[in-house]
């Protein structure tokens, strides 16, 4: 006899997502965060709703996922979202030519976009610098990670969802060479399958089953300033660099972001150290190429967040594949454990159904996946930062505008 039948290790948006999913097909679902939900990569992130335009050109089938889920959040993720737009735009020392490549490729994924001269971008963002030289409109926009992570917990916990804050696991327990359960806060907790939804923790807890998956995170870090004031989210158009993005906030942007390879999650530099005044000062620097008020602005708040990205295929750093992988079974884990890595907070919801469709069809559930219809509960703001007081503990990315 089991206690659950499905275990989830991990409180990320992916996490909650993959129990909310679980739980709507039927499934007694119990999930497991050693902190407040989205205390790891998720409330650490730099909250952008991609809408693909950003890897259009070097992963165009991680850009379609993007536009796709873009799509899908601002209808069903209420105030979890800020349904915005976005601007690439052209500084003089940008290739014109990588801008006519995205901007085409934005076109042939079906991503809109709109080319804007100089002027044009101005008129829609009065901040911008002087020797902006063109700029294309995309439907990029703001993710508050901690309403978004709550929002999903609370329709995961009534749907008849387990959510245990603050419980590490301590072990995951196999027998006969099959995951059978987790223990945690002193107990056994046995289930009829386990999913690793551990982000860039992944690798620690497959490997509490004896499993290796190869995990390569890097870290990068965010600087919010208060002010600018701007509306749409704001990349410079180059291949992917430090400081290319600014993220609207209520009274200011999120500046990122640098992408430094780390050996373990949990290593972040010291805030107060030499790495993070350079860090903070490059975030500036690039932020004021693009929005020269930045430069004046003060700082509000200085984070880091680590990418949980994949290291069994090619690349590493910002060469890494930001698309997903699921490990289940015994060909690429161990029977009982289905492990999810990489992907986009913008995915997440994608990431969750593709883990619950392999868990269902390893336990020989047939029910559909019906989050991308049912909304969030997540319409009433103030309803939505309750659910935040009460699920998170640590949310760096969207502290200033939720009211919890």
């Amino acid at each position: 006899m089991t206690d659950t039948d499905v275990i989830v290790v991990g409180g990320g948006a992916t996490g909650v997502g993959t129990a909310r999913d679980l739980a709507m097909r039927g499934l007694d679902v119990t999930l497991f965060e050693r902190g407040g939900l989205g205390s790891g990569t998720t409330g650490r992130s730099h909250g952008l709703l991609h809408s693909g335009a950003r890897y259009a050109t070097a992963d165009p089938e991680g850009a379609a996922h993007c536009i796709q889920e873009n799509r899908i959040l601002r209808d069903i993720a209420g105030a979890a979202i800020e349904a915005s737009s976005g601007l690439f735009v052209q500084l003089p020392d940008d290739d014109p030519d990588h801008f006519e490549t995205r901007l085409s490729a934005c076109r042939d994924l079906g991503i809109p976009a709109t080319e804007l001269s100089a002027s044009e971008a101005r008129e829609r963002v009065p901040d911008l610098a002087e020797d902006v030289q063109r700029a294309f409109e995309v439907p990029d926009g703001v993710v508050y990670p901690s309403r978004l992570v709550a929002a999903n917990a609370e329709s995961a916990r009534r749907h008849g969802a387990t959510i245990r804050t603050e419980t590490p696991i301590e072990d995951v327990r196999v027998d006969g060479g099959q995951v059978v359960g987790v223990e945690a806060d002193g107990e056994f907790v046995a289930a009829d399958h386990v999913v690793n939804a551990a982000g860039a923790w992944a690798g620690e807890v497959a490997a509490l089953a004896g499993l290796d998956i190869e995990m390569a995170p890097t870290k990068g870090v965010m600087v919010a300033v208060d002010g600018p004031t701007v509306a749409p989210v704001i990349n410079r158009c180059r291949p992917p660099a430090d400081g290319d993005i600014a993220v609207p906030h209520e009274e200011g942007v999120v500046l990122g972001t640098t992408s430094t390879p780390v050996e373990a999650p949990d290593a972040p530099p010291n805030d107060d150290g030499d790495e993070s005044a350079e860090a903070v000062e490059a975030m500036l620097q690039e932020g004021a190429a693009m929005l020269p008020a930045v430069a004046e602005a003060d700082i509000d708040r200085v984070y880091w967040g680590v990418r949980p990205l994949y290291g069994g295929g090619e690349g590493r750093g910002r060469d890494a594949s930001r698309g997903f992988q699921v490990f289940e079974g015994a060909d690429d884990g161990r029977p009982g454990m289905t492990t999810v890595t990489g992907g986009k907070l913008t995915t997440y919801r994608l990431m969750a159904e593709a883990v619950a469709d392999a868990v269902c069809g390893r336990l020989g559930i047939d029910e559909p996946c019906r989050t991308a219809e049912e909304p969030l509960p997540a319409g009433d703001p103030d309803a939505l930062d309750e659910l935040v007081a009460e699920f998170c503990t640590d949310f760096p990315a969207d502290e200033d505008v939720v009211r919890a």
